[in-house]
């Protein structure tokens, strides 16, 4: 039930941004054990310099390539499950030739009453939906 924002360069092929967009989502079904069909993605494709996306004084330099993922799920995830879809997350975009000096990678939590589904209804609230389990 994540909805994930993905936000990258207009120079990639739309062959790459599936695969990056296929990429993100299989390590969130991976760590966060969600159904495979549940899947809600806005991918955006920018011109230079609409992403600017410095080291956070880390050190480092990225490149035009940068990738910037934004996870908007609910709350409860603990911090070493966060940390393994981070690692998760730069592993499978490694495969799709991504450099992990190019990954950014935010969580935004929130609660049932958060989301819609669609008819101007919160599913999780009027139990159409049962609320996900956070446990992992």
């Amino acid at each position: 039930m994540p909805l994930v924002r993905i936000d990258l360069a207009d120079h990639h092929s739309p062959e790459q941004i599936r695969a990056i967009a296929d990429r993100v989502h299989q390590a969130i079904v991976d760590v966060l054990g969600i159904p495979e069909r549940d899947r809600f993605q806005i991918i955006t494709a920018h011109r230079p310099g609409e992403i600017v996306a410095l080291d956070a004084g880390l050190g480092f330099d990225r490149s035009a390539d940068v990738v910037m993922v934004h996870i908007f799920t609910q709350a409860g995830r603990s911090d070493t499950t966060k940390q393994e879809l981070f690692a998760r997350i730069a592993e499978r975009l490694a495969g799709a030739g991504v450099d992990g000096r190019d990954i950014f990678v935010g969580i935004t939590e929130n609660g049932p009453q958060d989301w819609s589904f669609g008819f101007g209804k919160a599913q999780y609230l009027t139990g159409e939906l049962a609320i996900p389990s956070a446990a992992r």
